[in-house]
């Protein structure tokens, strides 16, 4: 599967911004579907994922409340809807796929990747 993040932007802190990922093939509703983010000098680290048909999803604690994991099989797109930004959300922002039954949390776990969209949020 091929995937195509975008949506990045610059916002202020508080804004919003929708990012979307949108994969390749017929068989996107076999994958769980993973966003993660790296900022400078970090290391890449898990902000959310979803499961298989979209009935289950995970965040990291730093996002709980503030951003939103769905996904639209028919579209064969996952989303992140970030509300309440804050200046060190910014990061470059990656969706991940991997084949599997429930959902994943650490990078190693998933075989495909996005190039990735940058967030820059403002103070």
């Amino acid at each position: 599967v091929q995937l195509q993040a975008s949506g990045g932007g610059l916002v202020q802190a508080g804004g919003s911004l929708r990012l979307s990922c949108a994969a390749s093939g017929r068989t996107f509703s076999t994958y769980v579907m993973g966003w993660f983010r790296q900022a400078p000098g970090k290391e890449r680290e898990f902000v959310a994922a979803i499961t298989r048909s979209g009935g289950s999803t995970y965040y990291a604690d730093s996002v709980k409340g503030r951003f939103t994991i769905s996904r639209d099989n028919a579209k064969n797109t996952v989303y992140l809807q970030m509300n309440s930004l804050k200046p060190e959300d910014t990061a470059v922002y990656y969706c991940a796929a991997e084949r599997g039954s429930y959902y994943y949390t650490l990078s190693h776990e998933y075989d495909y990747w996005g190039q990735g969209t940058q967030v820059t949020v403002s103070s």
